[in-house]
């Protein structure tokens, strides 16, 4: 499952947009959002979601559960 942000807690404070390591996170109307198509959760790259380990605001980075869960490809 990709992450989203919960725009009515987002501050807009942009601690998260550099810490993805897949240029997921970007600017929508003054907070942030999540392209699911880009979010790997973070597997691969860290133990824990960087977005929700960079924002302040608890439960604003949360499990969006209508997109699969990232796997990654089989080498």
């Amino acid at each position: 499952m990709a992450y989203r942000i919960e725009e009515s807690q987002c501050t807009g404070c942009s601690a998260c947009e550099p810490e993805c390591p897949n240029n997921a996170i970007y600017a929508k109307g003054g907070f942030y959002a999540i392209n699911p198509k880009k979010c790997t959760e973070c597997i691969g790259f860290f133990d824990e979601p960087q977005c929700a380990a960079a924002c302040p605001i608890d439960d604003t980075c949360v499990i969006d559960e209508s997109f699969p869960r990232y796997a990654a490809a089989v080498q």
